[in-house]
């Protein structure tokens, strides 16, 4: 028993107060704030009760697929059908003309006895009074390649020249070419490859092409200024 529990009389003596008394005290205060959070608790639900209820959008979902099926494509099949070949009319063919029947001609055929002797001029003779005479002829030139101006010289201002050195077979090309004097180096090389391209005419000796020896010439390398004019040749030259 605690000390709320004891109640002194008017006499001063201590007694015990009455439970229920204590508890009904208690319910009677605690039942209106029961009844008031009740009520509002109610009123609250109403309300939300009462709220119109919306929807929210629902995200778009994504779908993969791993190993798609892909449809045959229909072969196509042309349905209509192309407008019939018209009738062409054929040309009627060029007309003949007559000819003339010509009657065989059979031709005697002599057959001459023994072998056929081979033709030389040597042995051709026209008579006592006239003579053939081979007619000889000296390497003619027939086509002549002009060389490549090297880099470096087109970039100078003097002009230059090779004299070259060359022998023509009997087909008429040149063989053996070798320069023997240049204006400068950067020359040498460009002159013998043009003239090793030059077409000749070869030497003929008895009626015979043979071949010559000891041909000379000069290959020009002329540059020009501004005006067109020919540079000189560099000193010396």
């Amino acid at each position: 028993m605690t000390h709320a529990d004891i109640k002194h009389d008017i006499t001063g003596e201590r007694r015990p107060v009455d439970g229920s008394a204590r508890h009904a005290l208690r319910f009677g205060i605690a039942l209106p704030f029961a009844a008031s959070v009740t009520v509002a608790l109610t009123i609250s639900m109403a309300a939300l009760i009462a709220t119109e209820f919306t929807p929210q959008d629902k995200a778009p979902t994504a779908s993969f697929e791993i190993n798609p099926r892909v449809d045959d494509i229909p072969e196509f099949t042309r349905t209509d059908r192309p407008d019939p070949l018209q009738d062409v009319e054929i040309p009627p063919p060029p007309p003949t003309l007559p000819t003339d029947d010509v009657a065989p001609v059979d031709l005697p055929v002599i057959k001459l006895a023994g072998n056929l002797t081979p033709f030389t001029m040597d042995k051709l003779k026209f008579g006592d009074d006239i003579d053939i005479v081979p007619v000889d002829q000296n390497p003619t030139p027939l086509v002549r390649i002009p060389p490549v101006f090297p880099n470096r010289f087109s970039q100078g201002n003097v002009s230059g020249y090779c004299r070259v050195r060359f022998d023509i077979s009997a087909q008429g090309q040149p063989i053996n070419v070798d320069t023997t004097t240049c204006t400068s180096s950067q020359l040498k090389s460009a002159t013998v490859k043009s003239v090793q391209k030059w077409k000749y005419a070869p030497e003929i000796r008895n009626g015979r092409a043979v071949s010559r020896s000891g041909l000379a010439t000069i290959v020009r390398f002329d540059l020009r200024d501004e005006r067109g004019q020919i540079l000189p040749l560099p000193s010396g030259y």
